[in-house]
């Protein structure tokens, strides 16, 4: 499983647009904060939802720790997604939520 740092993504936010960004968090953590233009997606939703998911794009997953979106992650990569885990997750993002 691909990796990158809170800080590495956050670099990433500042100089590449167009990231995508998945954030498999409940929509009541999502509530308190997200990162700039990542798309909630519940992990208890990521298998009917990852038609929404285009396969020859590449995926940031993030959840408040690191565990969810590997998990999400995993999932994703085994059914043959491009898909990076944030490190750390939300408790390692120092960038601006929103």
């Amino acid at each position: 499983m691909k990796r990158i740092t809170a800080k590495d993504l956050e670099e990433k936010l500042n100089t590449e647009f167009n990231l995508n960004i998945i954030d498999v968090r409940e929509t009541d953590e999502v509530a308190e904060g997200k990162i700039p233009g990542a798309v909630n997606i519940p992990l208890g939703l990521i298998e009917f939802r990852m038609n929404e998911l285009d396969k020859n794009k590449p995926y940031i997953m993030v959840c408040r720790s690191g565990g969810r979106s590997g998990r999400a992650s995993q999932f994703l990569e085994s059914h043959g997604y491009d898909v990076t885990n944030m490190d750390g997750g939300m408790l390692a993002w120092e960038g601006k939520t929103v």
